[in-house]
């Protein structure tokens, strides 16, 4: 998962602001992992809604079967075992990702017109969240330039000096200001998963968890991480009656 795809050149900054007022944010969190095709679908919609002035923004938080997703940027050669899992293609910017059990996804669901129309602000905020998700189990999360994604020096956690593993990705698309797809985290995954592909085209690093760090952390743990963190970088409330 890696950077946005561009907003139409039709929807400038400088047009009038039609959208809805903005409503709290809605969390869902599901308990079982949910097909990809089916996030997707219900992702699509969710964005309509949110434009139409329907539905809430919405954050949802969810695990995905083993799969690898392409995004607009996968280049053939970076899928090794095209055999191992299925594999879908991807509306998000970037290249190959993995995602699977012991992965939480998030996906951010927002109104960025409502927001100061910044998609790369917006980015930029999503890599906040994490780094910030991450300090709350003593692990520091770091930008990288010409890397997308969050990373993590291997040294102070036992690991060679120079070495540097991703635990996060970040991969977005925006659909007439509304974003969706959003950012995978670590927490606990099989990393030989990561095998099949080159992780977002890069080879030269390896990839990391929050328990291969040596934090002893539940999904459930992570997830009250991300609630907590989410207000000191976007802002609002939940939804009442939201279950978290």
């Amino acid at each position: 998962m890696t950077s946005p795809t561009s907003q139409p050149a039709s929807l400038s900054a400088s047009q009038p602001d039609i959208s809805p007022p903005r409503q709290q944010i809605e969390w869902r969190i599901s308990d079982e992992p949910v097909p990809y095709p089916d996030a997707i679908a219900e992702m699509e919609a969710r964005v309509e809604a949110i434009r139409a002035g329907t539905a809430p923004e919405l954050v949802w938080l969810l695990e995905h079967p083993p799969l690898y997703t392409a995004g607009t940027s996968a280049r053939d050669e970076d899928l090794l075992e095209a055999d191992r899992f299925p594999v879908y293609r991807s509306g998000r910017g970037g290249q190959y990702t993995y995602h699977g059990p012991g992965q939480r996804v998030a996906y951010v669901m927002l109104d960025l017109k409502a927001r100061g129309a910044d998609i790369r602000g917006f980015v930029r905020d999503l890599e906040e969240w994490i780094i910030r998700t991450l300090a709350s189990f003593n692990i520091k999360g770091e930008r990288r330039e010409g890397r997308v994604g969050i990373w993590v020096d291997k040294q102070p956690y036992g690991g060679l000096k120079g070495q540097e593993d991703k635990i996060a990705a970040i991969g977005v698309r925006v659909r007439r200001w509304v974003s969706f797809h959003g950012i995978a985290l670590n927490v606990e995954p099989d990393l030989s998963h990561f095998g099949g592909i080159v992780p977002c085209g890069i080879a030269e690093h390896g990839v990391t968890s929050i328990v291969a760090l040596g934090q002893l952390v539940t999904m459930e743990d992570v997830d009250s991480a991300l609630i907590a963190a989410w207000p000191e970088v976007f802002g609002g409330p939940l939804r009442d009656g939201s279950e978290v």
